[in-house]
């Protein structure tokens, strides 16, 4: 398998329900602004969507998928079958039992989640709603990432990739069609986050079908496959989930200030997570099997390259988009949300914590390729101490850089974090000898530095005053955007050849 090939595959899914994320964003930002009755719609799906990568996409997939490419690898695709049929039937009750329990206490997870709330009772009670009606979305989705972690393993990556493009169709339908018909038209978004966990779910399952691994009923708690997973995901939830925690405490945090922020920090978030999904997602979705196989032929030489090669095609990738963020904020937000109930002020203060976020998109993607280098060899205390570490500083600097710089010192706590913990799983994994970097590096970042800096002079040389992005019509905005971002990458791609870099130089094959 061509890993490069595969993951153009996934990216090229992925970018379709990016694209259509930004259209949904934008159609919440023209719809309902930034403001009270969003950040109650944010905080009531972030919880649901903070469990959802918690024990679903990060400490479930990190914990099954491995066992299970080694189960498939080593005992063939029977025994693969008996652990799905086991890790199903448990997952599949404990995510009901969990969804159950936060429907009844809906009050009391919005008044730890977000404690500020309780100061404007209606801003609770609205919350509380909302969240009584998103947190179902849990139990379809952890049975999507089941289904994904299956998928992924089959080497149908394509799947899982296209499947957020269904929830996006929901919300964007629930966000411009059916809001009039609710008499609080917020809660819409929240019925459009339940039908499209509905919809991802009913997508995949025939793709199960047709490589014969539909999960069946079978309760054995004892199953050894089962346990196995169980005992992995307790510290894989802190060790790959670090940087959703801190986005759960962030909010906390963001409830105490101006109406507004918890709104302006997901916005930014929202843009932080298109290149975070079509590339690290991308990247560490078709590495983690590859790695396994790796791992379990005992070909360490391999084990290494696949790393070398997940590092520098995410430097390339990510480091463009973080400088494109830093640089070009203004334009990127105008363009996509300043319209309707979203102002100019608004796009500002999203400005300004993309800026803030932009600084740790590199560590938030690189960790998606170290994390896994550990998990695909089942070694869960390193990542866990290191996450935990990470954890206290992050929470350190939201105290210090809060009182400095708002919402936007909230977002570079977070950023700054993702690239302690990328940092330090690095060395981890050099220490311990399981990834030992290729020649040339530094002649890479050299390189890669001057490539960088013409791009970054195209950017700033070519969009002009800030404020022509805050007066005008999104046409207009788009139509100058569109050509700016397209010169900034030509202008990007062509240093990168003619210092030497070529397509070939990132062909990659895998197990």
């Amino acid at each position: 398998m061509n890993l490069l090939k595969a993951l153009a595959h996934t990216s090229s899914m992925t970018l379709l329900s990016r694209i259509l994320g930004f259209i949904r964003d934008a159609s919440v930002a023209h719809v309902f602004g930034a403001g009270g009755l969003t950040d109650a719609f944010f905080v009531a799906f972030r919880i649901p969507n903070l469990l959802r990568r918690l024990f679903a996409e990060g400490a479930f997939s990190q914990a099954f998928v491995p066992i299970l490419a080694s189960a498939k690898t080593r005992q063939g695709e029977d025994a693969a079958r008996r652990l799905i049929d086991h890790v199903a039937s448990a997952l599949t009750v404990a995510v009901l039992i969990t969804s159950m329990l936060g429907v009844v206490f809906a009050p009391q997870v919005v008044a730890l989640s977000a404690p500020g709330f309780a100061a404007n009772p209606e801003k609770f009670a609205i919350t509380t709603q909302l969240l009584r009606i998103t947190f179902p979305y849990i139990f379809f989705i952890a049975l999507v990432s089941l289904a994904a972690g299956i998928l992924n393993t089959w080497n149908r990556f394509w799947v899982p990739a296209f499947t957020p493009v269904l929830l996006n169709l929901s919300f964007i339908f629930f966000t411009l069609v059916a809001a009039p018909w609710f008499e609080q038209p917020v809660m819409a978004l929240a019925w459009g986050a339940l039908v499209g966990g509905v919809l991802q779910l009913a997508f995949q399952w025939p793709f199960l079908h047709r490589i014969r691994m539909m999960p069946r009923f079978r309760w054995n708690l004892h199953e050894p496959g089962l346990l196995r997973v169980l005992k992995l995901m307790g510290p894989a939830v802190i060790g790959v989930s670090v940087g959703q925690i801190s986005l759960l405490i962030s909010t906390i945090f963001a409830s105490y200030l101006p109406s507004g922020s918890v709104s302006w920090l997901f916005y930014a978030d929202r843009l932080m997570e298109f290149p975070t999904g079509l590339l690290g997602a991308a990247l560490g979705t078709i590495l983690l099997p590859s790695l396994v196989s790796h791992h379990a032929a005992g070909d360490e030489t391999r084990y290494s390259d696949l790393l070398d090669w997940g590092l520098r095609l995410t430097l390339v990738l990510t480091l463009p988009a973080a400088v494109a963020m830093a640089v070009a904020g203004t334009p990127l937000v105008s363009t996509l949300f300043l319209r309707g109930a979203f102002q100019a002020h608004d796009v500002l203060m999203v400005r300004n914590a993309l800026m803030a976020y932009s600084l740790g998109l590199t560590g938030l993607i690189a960790v998606k390729i170290l994390a896994p280098g550990f998990y695909a060899r089942q070694d869960i205390k390193t990542p866990v101490k290191i996450a935990i570490l990470v954890l206290g500083v992050t929470q350190l600097m939201n105290l210090l850089f809060m009182n400095l710089f708002q919402h936007a010192g909230l977002a570079l706590a977070t950023g700054l974090g993702a690239c302690l913990n990328a940092t330090l799983l690095y060395y981890g994994l050099r220490r311990r000898g399981l990834y030992r970097p290729r020649p040339g590096w530094w002649h890479f970042l050299a390189r890669l530095a001057v490539a960088l800096g013409v791009m970054a002079l195209v950017l700033v040389y070519f969009q002009g005053e800030p404020s022509r992005w805050l007066t005008g019509s999104s046409l207009g905005h788009a139509a100058a955007l569109v050509p700016l971002l397209a010169a900034a990458a030509a202008a990007y791609f062509a240093a990168l050849w003619l210092l030497g870099f070529r397509l070939k130089d990132f062909s990659k094959s895998g197990a």
